[in-house]
């Protein structure tokens, strides 16, 4: 019988949403009145695609087919897949949320096990063929395979490491240059000389260095402090510089690390780690051209939490989406670099189930608030260049400091971390101060240099991951 027999809650719906207007649009579709012909397989003996569909009434004279394949069609399938006839670009569409909002409110509005309806078949028929073939491909050529001209392969690196050194001895100079002339200069150039900068670390084909000189140029714009806060960053980018020039120096992770920061991919990874995973959190950031996905697992087993990212263009949500609260069987692969925290998702042996929000179920061991900082300063000295670092959390109550500003602290208030910004002006914040009560909860999240943003929460009596993003 299919395990995707568990429904969805509403939040973990809305987590799929790939923006705010998707997700009150979705919202409103989640009634029975535009519906009909609604069915969902999951349960179904003859069927493990794990699929819901139904017939939404729109503008027009046909319904909207709509199909969600819930991700248990094959082994390897990475999360749900969707299938709408209306016309939007964006994935999932709104037709999709509503559907899935309707099948999380139970049998009634969406009954399960059932076949799939002839306009359904093709296109599940088609994600089953190509999961297969992707299985296939693996199993015949193998997860480690070696390049088909290793001497070819070994030549190009060499080519893009004399061109990325050549880029950070330029970039160097440019730093001395603006120290030299004072931070001053910065604000006068404008955002035109940071541009041309990155521009040369493109053509060095250091993606990363790029990445970090556009930050620069945006800089002396962000508000009062930014002097301080440019030679911060400036200092940054000196001391990743130094780390590439001298990278034969350095311990193997820390080299690897700066590889990463560089934009270099890594070439190996640590061998599969099979585990049931808790997915802990799921977020996206977009910068105007790239949506990010960060999905945080935690390794009920291994007790390692690992990041996973995704990526999609704008206006598309990325392909993978695992909500909170949702466990997998399913193997990952870390990438190496100092904390090896990014992994990558292998085979998942089965669907994704609710064994996560069912009370008394695995959880992060949470810490305390002098052990959470404790963690990310060590974190911290073996990458300096780390933006965040996962910490859970235990015992601690939101509360607001004497200057009004938002915090999590210790049930006997002798220690407390500050929330981000972004975090204190979240509705996120207000859904961890209803399930706290007052009273104390773990809390999961990132620890970076502005604060800690929390990302979910859990009572110790109730078990169930909340989302707060």
């Amino acid at each position: 019988m299919n395990q995707l027999g568990v429904r969805w809650t509403t939040d973990q719906v809305l987590a799929l949403a790939p923006d705010a207007a998707s997700r009150k649009a979705g919202s409103k579709l989640g009634g029975p009145g535009p519906w009909s012909g609604t069915g969902s397989s999951a349960g179904a003996e003859d069927s493990d695609e794990g699929a819901v569909w139904g017939l939404c009434k729109g503008s027009g004279s046909k319904p909207y087919q709509t199909i969600v394949d819930i991700g248990g069609g094959a082994p390897g399938a990475n999360g749900p897949g969707y299938k709408c006839s209306c016309p939007s670009r964006k994935f999932p569409c709104k037709h999709a949320l509503g559907l899935l909002l309707l099948w999380a409110g139970g049998d009634a509005q969406v009954p399960a096990g059932q076949s799939p309806p002839e306009w359904a078949e093709p296109w599940l028929a088609g994600r089953q063929k190509r999961a297969g073939s992707q299985e296939s491909a693996v199993s015949e050529t193998g997860p480690g395979s070696a390049p088909a001209d290793p001497e070819a392969a070994r030549r190009r690196a060499e080519r893009r490491a004399q061109r990325i050194t050549a880029g950070a001895t330029e970039l160097e100079q440019r730093l001395a240059d603006l120290l030299r002339g004072g931070l001053a200069q910065a604000e006068q150039s404008g955002y035109g000389l940071w541009e041309e900068t990155a521009a040369r670390m493109v053509d060095a084909q250091a993606p990363g260095l790029a990445a970090r000189v556009r930050e620069l140029g945006a800089i002396p714009a962000s508000g009062p402090g930014w002097p301080v806060r440019l030679l911060e960053a400036c200092a940054l980018l000196h001391l990743l510089d130094q780390g590439w020039l001298r990278r034969d120096a350095l311990p193997a992770d820390l080299a690897a690390t700066v590889r990463s920061r560089v934009g270099l991919p890594a070439s190996d990874r640590e061998p599969p780690l099979r585990d049931r995973w808790l997915v802990l959190s799921q977020y996206d950031t977009a910068d105007g051209h790239l949506t990010t996905r960060r999905i945080w697992l935690h390794g009920t087993r291994s007790a390692r939490t690992v990041l996973l990212l995704s990526y999609g263009a704008a206006g598309r949500a990325p392909a993978l989406a695992l909500p909170a609260g949702r466990t997998l069987d399913a193997a990952v692969s870390a990438y190496p670099g100092a904390g090896a925290l990014r992994a990558e998702l292998g085979e998942q042996f089965a669907p994704a189930d609710s064994d996560g929000i069912r009370p008394g179920a695995v959880r992060p061991k949470g810490v305390d608030v002098t052990s959470g900082l404790a963690a990310y300063g060590a974190a911290l000295a073996a990458d300096p260049w780390l933006e965040s670092w996962p910490v859970t959390l235990a015992e601690v109550i939101p509360t607001r400091d004497p200057d009004g500003h938002w915090q999590l602290a210790d049930d006997e208030g002798k220690s407390a971390l500050p929330l981000t910004a972004h975090a204190a002006a979240s509705p996120g914040l207000w859904r961890l101060v209803a399930v706290s009560g007052g009273a104390p909860v773990t809390v999961f999240g990132e620890c970076g240099p502005t604060g800690f943003r929390p990302l979910a929460t859990w009572a110790e009596e109730a078990g169930e991951v909340i989302s707060l993003c």
